[in-house]
């Protein structure tokens, strides 16, 4: 029996098998990203063309912080990331004179327009979630990835009065989402490894602020997808987070799609390399690699993906043989 994407989903999320794995490959539109209908647009052709599982909306970093005054542009980067030309905090005084954005202005309210588009025009089967940068992901646009971590330990009592109006902001804007249909949040966590803060720093620092955006998520919405970016992550304090799916790079660093199996009950998503496979690997290589990560799993509670964005030049026929690969099972 053929299930509907939202079934599929849900028969994975609960850890159980179902018709097959589940699939969705995501990417960035650098250019279209800067303006609502164009996203929406660009999104729903490659819905349109792939037939993906979910659909994640990837507006680029700077919509959420842009409002607070940072300034970027894309200079070719492959993943689609934009290059930060401004950083709004030079100075401890920075942190404390920001204040919550209004979640229906600027480029947040821009944002709730592309999502309220791709809403009304996807088909209502097709599930779709909204990128939510965590708060230290955010600290780390408003004042630069090199001094955001000397600023959490030299001026910890602006960066955590930073944290608490980046949460708020966030809540709005996720109550905010809510009447365009959206399904959940990719939450995109950057900060959580040992080449950024100690085990102890990030329990005591960021989770707090994490938490309080996941609860909400939690009461909102049914489909919510923790993205644990970076190499060694703390995979077990981030496995602990209440979401229905995580995914990591789990080709590149522990634990494996099998170890993780073992150790958490969510959905797991990935099991394809973004620059080996998909970027310069053939149709062959990526079935065959997602031939291997269904065999970690038992293709039972597994969305196959990418264990971080797909490059935006990846080759036509490695994005087309992903989704054979799962029609095969």
């Amino acid at each position: 029996m053929t299930l509907s994407k939202r079934q599929r989903l849900e028969r994975h999320i609960a850890g159980e098998q179902a018709d097959r794995p589940g699939v969705a490959l995501w990417r960035h539109w650098p250019g279209d990203d800067q303006d609502a209908t164009e996203l929406a647009r660009s999104t729903l052709d490659w819905q349109q063309q792939f037939d993906w599982d979910f659909v994640k909306v990837s507006p680029d970093s700077n919509f959420c912080v842009e409002g607070w005054g940072a300034q970027s542009l894309w200079q070719g980067n492959q993943e689609g990331n934009r290059l930060y030309t401004a950083h709004p905090v030079r100075g401890p005084e920075d942190w404390l004179a920001l204040r919550p954005q209004d979640p229906l202005a600027g480029r947040l309210g821009e944002q709730i327009r592309a999502l309220s588009l791709i809403g009304r025009s996807l088909d209502p089967d097709t599930p779709f979630i909204q990128t939510i940068f965590s708060p230290s992901s955010q600290l780390k646009y408003l004042a630069g990835g090199d001094r955001v971590l000397a600023e959490m330990r030299i001026h910890p009592e602006g960066v955590q009065h930073a944290l608490a109006v980046i949460t708020e902001t966030t809540l709005r804007f996720l109550q905010a989402m809510q009447p365009t249909g959206v399904s959940g949040i990719f939450f995109a966590v950057q900060l959580c490894t040992p080449h950024h803060l100690t085990r102890q720093e990030y329990q005591r620092l960021v989770e707090p602020y994490d938490r309080q955006i996941l609860a909400a998520a939690t009461d909102l919405y049914w489909f919510n997808l923790l993205h644990l970016h970076g190499q060694d992550a703390y995979f077990d304090l981030a496995a602990a987070y209440p979401v229905q799916a995580i995914n990591w790079h789990d080709r590149e660093s522990p634990p494996t799609l099998a170890q993780a199996r073992g150790q958490v009950a969510t959905a797991l998503v990935g099991g394809l390399r973004q620059w080996e496979t998909m970027l310069r690997g053939s149709p062959q290589q990526v079935q065959a690699e997602a031939a291997d990560a269904i065999a970690q799993t038992e293709g039972r509670g597994f969305i196959l993906g990418t264990g971080c964005v797909t490059p935006v030049n990846a080759p036509l026929r490695n994005l087309r043989a992903v989704r054979q690969a799962v029609a095969a099972f």
